[in-house]
């Protein structure tokens, strides 16, 4: 469909297009030397001693829980209002999935009173999500990891470039897992990152992410290893020279992109409020500096959200759910159903939430044809 305005678009430029095609005419595409590089910078931009590239944020979020140790007869405590992914990757590991509330419709994020509920004898870890790219509560949430002797695994995939009291997201627990997909602040089309402080973490997420191997092809090309082992059944997750090209190209648009997707939000949040003013928009009050990832609104109570979503498309305005819940999804409503957490604020926000188009190439005028769509269609 040619929409109006899209959900999401690319800020891509020349200077990819350049990255991309020199590593083609360099005839080495597999990880190797660009992909190191583009480690290294994703490591300084956020402060870490560790960054690891991956094929998506998902083999990221897989290579944590592992390196981490978690596995058959283990629960993570973890927020249904997220991908599904996320989940999924606990799943993995043979682990337990425990869904647990989030904050309020004011502040979509794991709420940590929830969490502390939820724990039991066979809770690992708490998995947190910074929902749009806003932070989650991550002293409360340390403290208690701390008091129960758990792991934390923050899922950043939508915190590129966040942070929370001057230190970055992703970097506040154990381990950060970053999402680099066609829509995200920085994309690489496919891709993850994996950030941590401990080395042995690091090295066991290096070793498994290729094969168990101890050696890359990229050492045997360079002359600095002959031969391999294979200490462990690892998996495929590596990242390409391509993609690795292409990210480190993004990351230099990070800041400006950061900081565009901050001034149209605010912008839609005058605008809204002057023109819907019983449209909720979540986040008011910010805790830290977000990323702005996305643009969550919360229609009025009873308002028919896919009726509302088909007026906008009607209107070319491009829409989306972030996201239904996965404790309400066939393949989890079993697990859900042994350890029935209620999640009352999931659930409203669930049935209500849309998100509207949001991108660092996104013009005001753009803004204002959704605000006044959005009007047209709660009439």
């Amino acid at each position: 469909m040619d929409w109006r305005v899209p959900l999401a678009d690319v800020n891509l430029g020349p200077e990819e297009l350049e990255a991309v095609s020199a590593v083609i005419r360099s005839g080495w595409l597999t990880m190797g030397s660009v992909t190191q590089a583009f480690e290294q910078e994703y490591a300084q931009s956020t402060g870490s001693l560790h960054a690891l590239a991956v094929t998506n944020a998902t083999a990221a979020l897989h290579l944590a829980c592992l390196a981490l140790g978690i596995g058959p007869g283990d629960e993570v405590i973890l927020p249904s209002l997220t991908f599904v992914a996320s989940a999924n990757a606990i799943g993995y590991t043979g682990a337990m999935p425990v869904f647990a509330d989030i904050e309020s419709p004011d502040w979509l994020c794991l709420s940590p009173r929830a969490v502390e509920a939820a724990i039991t004898e066979k809770t690992k870890a708490i998995m947190v999500v910074h929902y749009a790219g806003y932070a989650c509560d991550m002293p409360a949430i340390l403290e208690i990891a701390r008091q129960h002797k758990l792991s934390v695994i923050e899922d950043a995939a939508h915190a590129v470039g966040a942070s929370l009291d001057g230190k970055a997201l992703g970097t506040w627990g154990s381990v950060g897992c970053f999402s680099f997909f066609g829509n995200k602040n920085l994309t690489t089309a496919e891709g993850g990152m994996l950030v941590t402080d401990d080395p042995e973490i690091a090295e066991k997420v290096r070793i498994l992410r290729s094969h168990g191997m101890t050696t890359l092809t990229w050492d045997r090309f360079k002359g600095h290893a002959s031969t391999y082992d294979v200490v462990a059944q690892g998996y495929n997750y590596r990242m390409d020279e391509l993609r690795s090209a292409l990210g480190r190209e993004q990351l230099k648009r990070i800041p400006a992109g950061n900081a565009r997707r901050g001034e149209l939000l605010n912008l839609y949040r005058e605008l809204l409020r002057q023109e819907v003013p019983s449209i909720r928009v979540p986040f008011a009050e910010e805790r830290g500096q977000s990323s702005y990832h996305i643009m969550p609104v919360l229609l009025p109570s009873g308002a028919d959200k896919h009726a509302f979503m088909e007026q906008m498309k009607q209107q070319g305005i491009q829409t989306s759910w972030h996201y239904p819940p996965v404790h309400r999804f066939s393949v989890y409503k079993e697990a859900y159903a042994s350890r029935p957490n209620p999640l009352p604020v999931t659930d409203e926000v669930a049935q209500r939430e849309v998100t509207l188009p949001l991108y660092p190439t996104m013009t005001d005028e753009q803004v204002g044809w959704v605000v006044e769509s959005v009007v047209s269609a709660l009439q």
